[in-house]
């Protein structure tokens, strides 16, 4: 059968049905792609403003800690300087009391000692005489020339206050024959100070120390004197110097020099510990020669009350230098100390500079003393008047 036609009108209703049909779901689809781009702008505008939000609060995080790091580290500076600041304040304390201890046990031991050197002989000046117990010869010519013996040493120790004493130690056998040599002599002429000390060419610093010490303690003297026995001496010319710094405190008096720290070993004056004075080829600080020196009566002090922990170096003069020098103590170059040999003490004489002590340099003290002596007291003696004119008031 065939199929029987569509009218015109029914074809005219079926297209306007499928035009609105059509015009239905563009519509729809557009309302749909406006809301999905509404949706989107809302939804990034959304997206914008959490994102400014998460910004601000990273932001506010951000300036959170560097404000509490920044507190962190204001506290613990405080903190600090809070410890640095208790650690003062407890130094300060330490330092205080220990002032006070020291004070306190200087003050006993000043009142000791006052109490002490009212029972002890006042002198002006105590004189040692450095000698070793090979050196018999020597101290004879000392005896001989410029120091006085017998009644003559007595009356200017009691009228003058001037005591001389040869200083030795004792013997690496106590009791064998070189100390029962010097009990002997010392008989005889009673002119010895002995210490408590073996006596030894490398233990002179020792000896020194031992020395200041032990005079210190024996006599309360203004000033204590340290000569070799190979130098020559004019004791009213000496103590007359002294005189001149009684009244000053801490004096340390000699010929002050600066020689050469040697390191060689093997070497005449070989400082081991060179290396504490720099660089080799150094000087050492300035110190008075070892032939002769004197110190005032409270380094004297300072050096028995310190003696334990007083650093000894080779050289003994080097060593007593070093113990003067972190003290407030007044050094004098005195160049009438060290004097040279005829004919340049006899120059000085006529001049009218009268030497305390003459040796020579290339020696270290009077070349061959032992026979040179009497030459050079005949020669640079200035006589017994200076002496006994010296006026000591007790």
């Amino acid at each position: 059968m065939r199929p029987k036609a569509a009218s015109g009108k029914a074809i005219i209703v079926l297209c306007l049905v499928s035009f609105l049909a059509g015009s239905l779901f563009m519509s729809r689809s557009l309302s749909r792609s406006y809301v999905s781009e509404e949706e989107d702008q809302h939804l990034a505008k959304h997206l914008s403003k959490r994102l400014e939000v998460q910004k601000d609060c990273d932001e506010h995080k951000r300036k959170l800690i560097e404000s509490k790091s920044r507190d962190i580290i204001g506290e613990v500076s405080k903190t600090h300087q809070a410890v640095k600041a208790l650690e003062r304040t407890m130094s300060t304390l330490e330092l205080e009391l220990a002032a006070g201890r020291t004070s306190h046990r200087n003050s006993e031991f000043w009142s000791e000692k006052s109490a002490k050197n009212q029972s002890l002989q006042k002198a002006f000046a105590v004189i040692g005489i450095n000698t070793a117990f090979s050196s018999k010869k020597r101290r004879d010519s000392v005896r001989q020339t410029w120091m006085p013996t017998g009644e003559k040493l007595k009356k200017i120790e009691k009228e003058k206050g001037i005591v001389v004493r040869f200083v030795i130690g004792h013997s690496a056998t106590p009791g064998g024959v070189l100390d029962k040599a010097i009990d002997e002599e010392d008989s005889e002429h009673k002119d010895f100070l002995r210490l408590k000390h073996i006596e030894g060419y490398h233990q002179l610093s020792t000896k020194t120390r031992l020395y200041f010490s032990t005079a210190a303690a024996m006599w309360d003297a203004e000033f204590y004197v340290k000569v070799d026995d190979d130098v020559h001496v004019n004791l009213g010319m000496l103590v007359t110097t002294l005189a001149r710094y009684q009244s000053r405190p801490r004096v340390y008096i000699g010929c002050m020099k600066s020689g050469p720290v040697l390191s060689q070993k093997g070497v005449k004056y070989h400082e081991p510990e060179f290396w504490k004075f720099g660089e080799e080829g150094n000087k050492y600080f300035r110190h008075a020669t070892g032939q002769i020196y004197a110190i005032s009566k409270d380094l004297a002090a300072y050096i028995s009350t310190n003696q334990g922990i007083l650093h000894r170096y080779a050289n003994e003069d080097v060593s007593l230098g070093a113990w003067m020098l972190g003290l407030e103590v007044e050094h004098v170059d005195e160049r009438s100390m060290c004097c040279g040999t005829p004919p340049d003490c006899q120059w000085k004489a006529q001049a009218g500079n009268v030497c305390a002590a003459s040796f020579d340099w290339s020696c270290s003290g009077i070349c061959k003393s032992v026979d040179r002596m009497t030459r050079v007291h005949r020669a640079c003696a200035e006589g017994d008047t200076p002496l006994f004119n010296f006026r000591f008031f007790f």
